[in-house]
């Protein structure tokens, strides 16, 4: 054999390939109208190779999520004492918008797909419940205690998955073009500055430290002091600071 002959490609692995296939159908004849039959017979495997690898055919239009969950479960395992609890769980999503933007071309197509086949929607709405109840359960052992502790946790990781998914959703529908992560990141902020350390003035009543402070002005005037005048010598002070 000549040394200047192509090798041939490399064959994907078996799960990419069910999920090429499985897309070019679904592209090609609707999501309704393919069957596993169908999927397999295009990858040019059995019915059994499928199952191996996906549960059902809704599976195969979310072949990642497991694994992210997982690397979700163990960034969140892994945080320490060291960690501001909800800086943590915005990190945390931030894997999730990893995990899209590694393949915008397929992320887009999911999405669109998604939006077209109702069962589909309910699929990943139980997916994206999967993924707030992992940041919930860590928010929960961080706050235990404290009071309240459970609401807060509740609350914050159902904002964290909204703000992710409102910036997510807006970068999808632009058929991924611009900066997710700095959508994101811009969305998140909202959360962290809504209930990040320095906003938790029951953990300051119940002796905890509260981090940061935030800038504090002191104005000092006559009880008899009309209060226009005390504004007016407020908004001076504010503007010196």
């Amino acid at each position: 054999m000549s040394s200047s002959s192509a090798a041939p490609a490399a064959k994907p692995p078996m799960r990419e390939a069910l999920v090429a296939a499985a897309f070019q159908l679904f592209l090609e004849r609707g999501y309704e109208q393919t069957t596993v039959d169908d999927i397999v017979a295009l990858a040019g495997v059995g019915r059994r190779s499928f199952f191996r690898y996906f549960p059902s055919k809704e599976d195969v239009v979310f072949p990642d999520h497991e694994r992210c969950l997982a690397d979700m479960t163990a960034f969140l395992a892994a945080g320490g004492e060291e960690h501001e609890p909800v800086r943590r769980v915005c990190d945390a999503a931030r894997l999730v918008l990893g995990m899209y933007a590694e393949n915008p071309t397929f992320s887009v197509q999911r999405y669109r797909l998604t939006k077209q086949v109702p069962g589909l929607r309910a699929y990943e709405l139980s997916v994206v419940w999967r993924y707030e109840r992992a940041l919930a359960e860590y928010l929960r052992g961080r706050f235990a205690g404290r009071p309240e502790g459970t609401l807060r946790a509740d609350v914050v990781a159902a904002a964290v998955v909204a703000a992710h998914n409102n910036a997510l959703r807006s970068w999808l529908r632009s058929d991924g073009l611009g900066d997710a992560g700095a959508a994101v990141d811009h969305a998140l902020g909202y959360v962290q500055k809504a209930f990040g350390r320095g906003t938790e003035p029951a953990a300051v009543a119940a002796g905890e430290p509260a981090g940061p402070a935030e800038d504090v002005v002191v104005l000092v005037s006559r009880r008899d002091t009309p209060l226009w005048r005390v504004v007016q010598e407020l908004e001076t002070a504010l503007g010196r600071c």
